[in-house]
């Protein structure tokens, strides 16, 4: 095999196998449903809550920690304590989690999302305003 052929196989096998690494990283783990109601419009000392990630945040702690759960929410088994609610809220909080208008949709009414979970991310959209 010529220099520049076997140069060009090893570049090609490095690529790929970058490639596989990359999609593993943050394969999906799974998803829930929940409805966001005027309960996860508020913190659990009552006060306001301001954007969409603190709601959905707020949905979990309630789901998880107070058992005020929505007839349309489910379970998760990401979420359980204040901690893993935290990183939901950072990784809510990146460019990419959640559209312009499933943060609108979240913070002006009562939306049943879906929260995809993925190892290194999540990903929120609306499934019924």
């Amino acid at each position: 095999m010529s220099k520049p052929r076997t140069i060009t196989m090893a570049g090609l096998l490095l690529a790929s196998l970058l490639g596989v690494g990359a999609a593993h990283a943050d394969d999906m783990l799974g998803s829930y449903v929940a409805r966001i109601s005027d309960r996860d419009h508020h913190a659990s000392d009552g006060y306001a809550l301001d954007n969409a990630a603190q709601m959905v945040r707020q949905d979990r702690a309630n789901w998880h920690k107070f058992h005020q759960r929505d007839s349309d929410d489910e379970g998760d088994g990401w979420f359980r304590t204040n901690d893993q609610r935290a990183q939901l809220q950072r990784m809510l909080e990146r460019g990419g989690a959640m559209s312009a208008s499933t943060k609108r949709a979240i913070v002006n009414g009562e939306p049943l999302i879906q929260v995809d979970v993925y190892e290194d991310s999540v990903r929120v959209s609306i499934l019924e305003n």
